[in-house]
């Protein structure tokens, strides 16, 4: 539960408040954090969980976290406005932020999705990021290391390779929000969905050797979290700036539905047939359908009538 209240909706949102220009890097910039957090992390944790226990690891995760309390409390503001400023790459004199709407809250999101739902581009939006959580952290997050172990390669070995997969990932987290500043935001999340059901598909043939299975982990890497800049801005475009947290929000938790039901059904079939095969050629079919989905956010299913001439 605490893991999905810090989740990266509060990086959007900090883009969102504090950036209009550049708003694609930045979330690029602070999604492709969690990456190098990933690099870090992952390779000292399979060291420490080896030699001294799973315990000892959640407790240095702990006091990772504890330390970054004093730090955000100290350092960091709601909006620009509270510091006088405007937000990046606006003109003028700072204008004061909007009154936080009153009530209750879980019911201000209720009502904030139930007007999103209204629209088929949330559905759309929400549909393609399903896909995305069923095929990263529910399925490779949580089953890689495991195939891997199936497959004859030792725990910190294979931790080393989501590690390298994070390196990679910052490359391309990175550089998807600067491309999200330039390009089309439905082209970017088409090409990113093909390219990831492609690796997938070949994950199953790549453990035959090490070579194989380093070149799916840069691959893969560079595409890991690269849909979250375009989706973003998507969503900000559709829902407008104060509204664009929360729909991420919602979008946010169909990606983690995705990943939970992922992480579930890809240990079933691994207990039922034997192997991962399936669920990671599975989730590689339904990011293909996340490109087709991705390509109708924004257009039109009528015809547009032609204007009716005066008199």
């Amino acid at each position: 539960m605490g893991a999905g209240v810090i989740a990266n909706v509060l990086g959007a949102v900090v883009a969102t408040r504090w950036f209009t220009a550049r708003r694609g890097l930045v979330i690029g910039l602070l999604t492709g954090s969690a990456a190098a957090g990933q690099l870090i992390f992952l390779p000292t944790f399979a060291s420490v969980t080896t030699h001294f226990g799973w315990r000892t690891t959640v407790l240095v995760i702990a006091a990772a976290a504890l330390m970054l309390i004093p730090l955000v409390a100290l350092l960091m503001r709601e909006r620009p406005q509270d510091v006088g400023l405007v937000p990046y790459g606006e003109t003028g004199a700072p204008k004061p932020a909007a009154a936080p709407a009153v009530g209750n809250p879980i019911m201000l999101s209720l009502r904030t999705l139930a007007e999103a739902a209204r629209k088929r581009d949330f559905w759309l939006l929400a549909g393609s990021f399903f896909c995305c959580g069923a095929s990263t952290n529910g399925l490779i997050g949580t089953h890689l290391i495991p195939a891997c172990l199936d497959n004859g390669i030792p725990e910190v070995t294979s931790a080393g390779l989501l590690a390298a997969m994070g390196m990679f990932n910052i490359l391309g987290t990175t550089g998807s929000g600067w491309l999200s500043d330039r390009v089309d935001n439905r082209v970017l999340l088409a090409v990113y969905y093909s390219l990831r059901g492609l690796s997938l598909v070949y994950l199953p043939f790549s453990f035959v050797s090490f070579y194989g299975l380093g070149l799916f982990a840069v691959f893969y890497g560079l595409d890991w979290i690269a849909t979250v800049p375009p989706t973003v801005r998507l969503i900000g475009t559709s829902f407008g700036r104060e509204k664009s947290g929360i729909v991420y929000g919602s979008a946010f938790a169909a990606h983690q539905v995705a990943a939970s039901s992922a992480a579930y059904f890809a240990g079933l079939m691994r207990a039922d047939l034997g192997s991962y095969m399936q669920a990671f050629v599975l989730s590689g079919l339904m990011c293909f359908a996340a490109a087709l989905m991705v390509m109708f956010i924004g257009v039109g299913w009528r015809r547009a009538r032609p204007a009716v001439a005066s008199a």
